[in-house]
């Protein structure tokens, strides 16, 4: 008896075969074979993390852990509006799709927002758009920052620049120069240099000189990190909204 599970990992699906009886030394030498290409293929941990698991994640009693969850990924069509509670304060968080064909549906929507976290994958400075196979990943959401952080729409909207997947950035930039992205690059191929440079290059595509970028280097799947930044930007945003009542 043959059961086949589909396991998602990082954007493509692995079909795998649970066969009753021993699996063929052919058969492991293909997987240990084939694993590395895909982690190469892709450059990413999170392919790493999935395939080390595929025992656990195809059992036939498989429950998602914390981590799991954390990352996993649905892609964001439309404005999906979420609500919650932090720090006895109510908040609405309206998550918008960055795709070229979604922001269309969006951008102007919300002049009235009290800040705008803006997520970039630090990581994805060596891919291209799915949708634009010429376009770097990075240039692209440099692109879109710049329109966002000088829109009129944002004029008093406070930013707030996430660089997250800090921790795949870091283990990429050793193997791949970030010169594919910045060919103006100069500086060492080493996380602390290189993820300053990034952060000054959205930071120089604000051109007011009193709007402020607040920038934090986030690691989705951390959960003490996402806390400490959370609670950073959570009293950026009280701090705000208390100064455009002149309590501040």
């Amino acid at each position: 008896m043959r059961v086949h599970t589909i396991v998602p990992i990082a954007g493509f699906a692995i079909s795998v075969t649970h066969a009753k009886g021993r699996v063929s030394k052919l058969d492991c030498i293909l997987i240990d074979r084939s694993i590395p290409l895909w982690i190469t293929k892709t450059r990413t941990k999170e392919c790493a993390t999935f395939l080390d698991d595929l025992d656990r994640l195809g059992a036939r009693d498989y429950q998602p852990t914390e981590q799991d969850i954390l990352r996993t990924r649905v892609k964001t069509t439309g404005i999906v509006e979420v609500h919650f509670s932090f720090k006895n304060l109510n908040f609405k968080l309206f998550d918008v799709g960055g795709q070229r064909s979604e922001r269309k549906k969006w951008i102007h929507c919300f002049e009235d927002v009290t800040a705008i976290i803006f997520c970039v994958a630090m990581s994805e400075y060596d891919q291209v758009l799915h949708e634009d196979e010429t376009t770097n990943r990075m240039q692209e959401s440099l692109k879109l920052f710049d329109s966002i952080c000088n829109n009129k729409w944002f004029t008093d909207t406070s930013i707030i620049l996430f660089l997250n997947k800090k921790d795949l950035f870091e283990e990429k930039i050793r193997k791949s120069p970030l010169t594919i992205c910045f060919p103006e690059y100069t500086g060492a191929q080493e996380y602390g240099e290189a993820a300053a440079y990034i952060q000054a290059q959205f930071e120089a595509k604000n051109k007011s000189t009193t709007k402020e970028i607040y920038c934090h280097m986030t690691c989705a799947t951390d959960t003490n990190n996402i806390q400490f930044v959370f609670d950073a930007v959570t009293d950026v945003i009280i701090a705000n909204n208390l100064r455009g009542c002149g309590l501040y």
